[in-house]
């Protein structure tokens, strides 16, 4: 009987859905919140059911719940996309007492709170999709996406794109869980999750980021109303730290430096992410990072990413759009905006270390996951298995051709010129990527007209004792002769060289005012002599 009572208010929507929406290949979604209005804050109840035929069988709206059936607390999520007529939803599962409900959606592990994503302004219907899969390939964890079609209170809403929420648990963000008794020792370092927003229920950096306000961190996990005195001042005192080594004068120190607080790998990956995607909201908006237990190797790890509707070519506003240009200096495009970017990327892309791991991560990746062949499959599998329901979608929102804040321009006037953009805009956003990241560390590429096996980049003349730079192909040793006018050899000795960049000092800071030559040469008999003036 219960089961019967719960369905009642659902069946009532079948004669108005199946006019506008009958079946479909994508999992149908039907939610009723009984004639109350969804609002921002707090979650309302409300029925949802979901109809999913797994494998390759149709959904038809007349089928059973046979995918959930039951109570969930909804309200509407999102900040600037609120103003738009197609809202984005959080959703909780609950029981018919409003307590939370686990339960596995689609394959994904089990929990409560997801995201039903409205891609409004987002006319390929992708973006996140893409960001989250992609760091996903990197080795990270990210939302997964399952596209579905949304029907509201007898309203056909369109595609929707249920969505992972980011959230401490192992299926999740699987850091350390902490109670308010974790407030000394190792329970006290981890695990935490904080963001770079708009919320400004955290702490404030001590470090100002461009001419716009102070960057702002968010408790997300604990949260704001969990989180013990004990707990928020270790976490702040840790990025504290953080930020003063990166700021100071060692802060490439391997031991002493950022590394000793950050993890390099992630932030790696997490600026190659917003980088491709051009992401304007990148690095200052929707940043979240976690740290997990000092007995876990607890470092601050970057991500996971989240928030990319705005991205790939999406935003009219600070270069957006642009195929040229680093996301990371957007404050250098965009000054004035109360957002900025915090001084953390500029100063790694400053680490000649942080610089070389990029480029060799870069060079990897630009075979496999960054590869525009698998870049354009994972879009080409959108654009299928979307093909049916963005009938239905464009009909309910005919936007294709239309402006909708923020798209830049031109506009496609249809989906498969939307499509044409985005991948036309990835090959040049790689192809400029790929010309410009710096070219430095054991990964460089090496200037494929020059048959010797170094090259000498840089050459203070005069001198009196600058670092001479060495650009090497492979690791091997060279001699190095300083010579004066009558042919005595006034110093000689053996230098290293790794594969890449190299600065080697000369002794020019001991020798009298004069004319000499300095010659390098290597076991293969290559021989580099400059003349220089004291």
């Amino acid at each position: 009987m219960k089961k019967i009572a719960l369905l009642a208010p659902l069946l009532l929507l079948y004669s108005i859905l199946t006019a506008q929406l009958s079946s479909s290949n994508l999992p149908l979604v039907v939610i009723n919140t009984n004639g109350q209005e969804i609002p921002d804050d707090p979650k309302i109840m409300a029925d949802m059911g979901i109809i999913w035929n797994a494998g390759n069988a149709r959904n038809n709206i007349t089928d059973s719940f046979n995918h959930y059936n039951g109570k969930i607390g909804i309200e509407i999520r999102g900040q600037s996309s609120q103003m738009f007529p197609m809202k984005s939803y959080s959703i909780e599962l609950w029981n018919s007492s409003g307590g939370s409900v686990n339960k596995s959606l689609f394959g994904l592990p089990s929990e409560s709170d997801w995201v039903l994503y409205a891609p409004y302004t987002d006319k390929t219907l992708m973006h996140n999709f893409l960001a989250y899969t992609l760091s996903r390939e990197l080795g990270h964890w990210a939302a997964n996406c399952r596209y579905v079609e949304l029907t509201l209170n007898g309203e056909y809403k369109g595609i929707y794109v249920l969505m992972e929420k980011i959230k401490r648990k192992s299926g999740r963000v699987n850091i350390s869980s902490m109670s308010s008794t974790d407030n000394t020792g190792d329970a006290v370092t981890g695990g935490y999750i904080f963001s770079i927003d708009k919320e400004a229920d955290g702490w404030y950096s001590y470090y100002a980021a461009g001419q716009g306000a102070a960057v702002q961190y968010t408790y997300v996990y604990p949260k704001i109303t969990n989180i013990t005195t004990e707990q928020k001042g270790y976490i702040k005192g840790y990025v504290d730290s953080f930020e003063n080594a990166l700021y100071s004068s060692n802060y490439q120190d391997p031991q002493t430096g950022w590394r000793k607080f950050a993890d390099q790998n992630s932030f790696i990956d997490y600026f190659i992410i917003n980088e491709v995607s051009r992401n304007v909201d990148g690095y200052r908006l929707s940043s979240f990072f976690y740290k997990d237990r000092y007995s876990k190797n607890g470092k601050i790890i970057a991500g996971p990413v989240w928030d990319y509707d705005l991205a790939f070519r999406n935003a009219d506003y600070c270069n957006g759009s642009n195929v040229d240009g680093w996301g990371y200096q957007f404050n250098n495009v965009c000054p004035s905006d109360y957002w900025q970017v915090p001084f953390w990327w500029s100063q790694l892309m400053a680490d000649s270390s942080f610089k070389g791991s990029l480029r060799c991560r870069w060079k990897t990746l630009r075979t496999s996951t960054l590869s525009l062949d698998h870049l354009n499959h994972l879009i080409d599998s959108v654009v299928t298995l979307t093909a049916e329901a963005r009938q239905r979608h464009f009909q309910q929102w005919p936007i294709l051709g239309q402006y909708i804040w923020p798209n830049p321009s031109p506009i496609a006037p249809d989906y498969q010129g939307e499509i044409n953009t985005l991948k036309n805009w990835l090959a040049s956003r790689l192809d400029w990527i790929d010309k410009n990241l710096p070219n430095t560390g054991a990964c460089l590429d090496y200037p494929s007209y020059i048959s010797s096996s170094f090259i000498i980049t840089s050459f203070p003349n005069p001198s009196t004792g600058s670092d001479v730079v060495i650009q090497s192909r492979a690791n091997q040793q060279l001699r190095v002769r300083v010579v004066d006018m009558a042919g005595r050899v006034l110093y000689r000795s053996p230098v290293t060289l790794v594969a890449g960049f190299n600065q080697v000092q000369l002794p020019f800071a001991y020798l009298a005012a004069g004319i000499y030559f300095v010659e390098f040469s290597n076991a293969a008999g290559e021989k580099i002599t400059k003349r220089v003036l004291k």
